[in-house]
C-alpha cells in the first residue's frame, strides 16, 4: 500500500511538471529545473539554488524571485528584485522594494523596505525604510522612519529613535551647538524628529 502511494505521488509530481501547472518547482540551478526561471510558481518550491517569480513557499540553499514575488523564503540565501513576505536565512538581499520581516545573520535592503530587518550580525538599508531594524550587531540607514536597536545604529536621514551603545543620526540638529559635528553621535539613545 505504502509503494501504491508513493508511486501514485511521485506520478503526479511527475505529470504536473510537465503540465502547464506551476504549483511546484524543483531546481538545482535555474537551468536546470522543472519549470523555467521566468516561470510564475504559486505553489512550493524546493530548490538548491532557484530564482523565479514566487507566490507561496520557497525553500532552498539559495532562493532568488523575480520581478513581483510574496510569501515566504527560507535558505540559507534568498535575494529577491521586489518581494512581499518574509525573508529566513543566513543572507537576506532586496534590490528593489521589500515589505515585510527579513530575518537572518546579514539583511541588506537597497530600495524601499516596508516593515522588519531582524539580523545578528548585520542589516543595511541603502534606500528608504519605513520601521524597524533590530539585531545584536549593526544597523545602517540611509534614510529611516522608525527605530533601529543594536550595538551601533548609523542613519544618514532618523526620523525616530536608536537605541544602543553606539547611535549616529548625522541629521540629528538637536546638538548643533557643538563645533565639528561632535554630538551626531549619542551614547544609548538618540533620536530625531
Amino acid at each position: 500500500m505504502k509503494r501504491f502511494l508513493v508511486s501514485g505521488a511521485l506520478s503526479a509530481l511527475v505529470l504536473a511538471a510537465h503540465a502547464d501547472s506551476s504549483w511546484f518547482q524543483a531546481s538545482l540551478t535555474p537551468s536546470v529545473a522543472l519549470h523555467p526561471s521566468a516561470a510564475d510558481i504559486r505553489g512550493v518550491a524546493v530548490n538548491v539554488w532557484g530564482e523565479n517569480v514566487q507566490h507561496g513557499f520557497d525553500l532552498g540553499i539559495i532562493d532568488g524571485s523575480r520581478d513581483q514575488s510574496a510569501g515566504f523564503s527560507l535558505g540559507l540565501v534568498n535575494y529577491d528584485e521586489s518581494y512581499i513576505g518574509l525573508h529566513a536565512g543566513l543572507l537576506n538581499i532586496s534590490k528593489d522594494s521589500f515589505i515585510g520581516l527579513q530575518y537572518g545573520l546579514v539583511n541588506f535592503s537597497r530600495g524601499d523596505f516596508k516593515g522588519w530587518q531582524d539580523g545578528y550580525l548585520i542589516n543595511i538599508s541603502r534606500g528608504t525604510i519605513t520601521g524597524a531594524q533590530t539585531g545584536y550587531g549593526i544597523n545602517v540607514a540611509e534614510d529611516i522612519t522608525g527605530a533601529q536597536l543594536g550595538l551601533v545604529n548609523y542613519a544618514e536621514h532618523l526620523h525616530g529613535v536608536q537605541v544602543g551603545l553606539v547611535n549616529v543620526a548625522l541629521n540629528n540638529g538637536w546638538f548643533d551647538r557643538f563645533p565639528d559635528d561632535l554630538a551626531k553621535g549619542f551614547p544609548i539613545v538618540n533620536w530625531s524628529f
